[in-house]
């Protein structure tokens, strides 16, 4: 079974856990700054795409 979830979607509802729970940790940075980049489509979205996409197929990978 595939399950396809927006990347926004998954960001955004990752960003507003981490402000409701008021986490400052790393992870909620990270969040945030890839959910910043993800709803803007700004000129560093394609790295900043391809690097998630890679990290999601490495984990994918290692589920097989």
């Amino acid at each position: 079974m595939i399950l396809n979830i927006s990347a926004v979607l998954l960001f955004g509802a990752a960003s507003a856990l981490a402000v409701k729970t008021k986490s400052a940790g790393g992870g909620a940075a990270i969040v945030l700054f890839l959910f910043r980049f993800f709803a803007a489509r700004t000129g560093a979205y394609e790295p900043i795409h391809n690097l998630v996409q890679a990290s999601a197929d490495a984990l994918s990978a290692l589920g097989n």
